[in-house]
């Protein structure tokens, strides 16, 4: 085979598989984007806004993400980490003792479970009244923590997209970076080969 005829087919080949690179990162760019914009709108739905600086506790200034983003609208992934772990996830462990929605269900269930027993078997006593009002407590704060911990789970679940669209970005970049390194590396066996009008055979 001719020296100029493997430049020939390196060069297309070079070609071909750049034409592939770029094809592959549009496909990346174009899901990038699509995760971008979709977090964007998913977020930007729940209508969030980060407390001001004036707002904000001792132990919430203590959290940077919380400083940084005071008074805006939350509308990025990145936002969404912030408020969903130093916001919402710092309240969460306040309402009881740290413990999670789940335990504090169960906590629920037996509390009303004692004071129904109790109110069925003497409704004037006060220790029956006060495991009401125990129950009742619990339930609040079971029901707060629902509400706290859905929306925290679906703030990182958004988070988690983000970070996948903004690796797509990532790729795809390299896509276009390597397309474009094979496309002169192409270009460059092309030049070569007709510049070495000498059929030179090279051992195979």
């Amino acid at each position: 085979m001719t020296r100029k005829k493997l430049d020939l087919i390196f060069g297309l080949g070079g070609m071909l598989l750049a034409l592939l690179l770029v094809v592959l990162g549009l496909v990346l760019r174009n899901q990038a984007n699509f995760a971008k914009s979709y977090v964007r709108d998913q977020v930007s739905a729940q209508q969030i806004n980060f407390t001001p600086v004036a707002g904000l506790s001792d132990e919430e200034k203590s959290a940077s993400c919380l400083v940084k983003n005071a008074g805006k609208a939350l509308t990025s992934g990145k936002q969404a980490e912030c408020y969903a772990n130093e916001y919402i996830g710092f309240h969460v462990k306040g309402v009881n003792g740290g413990k999670t929605y789940s335990q504090t269900s169960g906590e629920s269930r037996a509390a009303r479970g004692a004071a129904d027993k109790a109110l069925a078997a003497n409704p004037a006593a006060q220790s029956a009244k006060d495991l009401d009002v125990a129950a009742k407590t619990l339930a609040g704060k079971t029901h707060t923590l629902f509400e706290g911990e859905t929306l925290r789970g679906l703030l990182l679940t958004s988070y988690g997209f983000s970070i996948f669209g903004e690796r797509a970005g990532q790729a795809a970049t390299l896509a276009f970076l390597a397309a474009v390194v094979l496309l002169l590396a192409s270009v460059a066996g092309f030049i070569h080969s007709m510049r070495k009008e000498s059929d030179h055979l090279i051992s195979v």
